[in-house]
């Protein structure tokens, strides 16, 4: 089992910056890759950004590219998510997500390639 803790959400008006990070615990060991999601009051669950946890291959949706950076810090079984230029769409409760499978970065988008998930925190960008 693998458990995620995510911290360092919350209000920033927009333009802002915000740096997310999701600990792991547990059998960090064996996760592959660690995901972003998000999801908006009334919306799905929408993919974020991917990072591989060896390799440290990146992957963004188009609407975060240039604005959100993923990295990880293996030593601290911790993954971040650093969010500038913040815009209110960005505006949800932010996921991350650990897999312990593996597969093509193709696949890294799909909810349902993760195994674990973390509770999610609130991040809300003020107009």
């Amino acid at each position: 089992q693998v458990q995620l803790v995510e911290s360092g959400g919350g209000l920033v008006q927009t333009g802002g910056s915000l740096r997310l990070s999701c600990a792991a615990s547990g059998r960090a060991f064996s996760i592959y890759v660690m995901g972003w999601f998000r999801q908006a009051p009334g919306k799905e669950r929408e993919f974020v950004a991917a990072i591989s946890w060896s390799g440290g291959t990146t992957y963004y949706a188009d609407s975060v590219k240039g604005r959100f950076t993923i990295s990880r810090d293996n030593a601290k079984n911790t993954v971040y998510l650093q969010m500038n230029s913040l815009k209110p769409e960005d505006t949800a409760v932010y996921y991350c997500a650990a897999d312990k499978d593996g597969g093509p970065e193709l696949q890294w988008p799909l909810s349902s390639q993760y195994n674990y998930w973390g509770q999610g925190i609130q991040v809300t960008v003020t107009s």
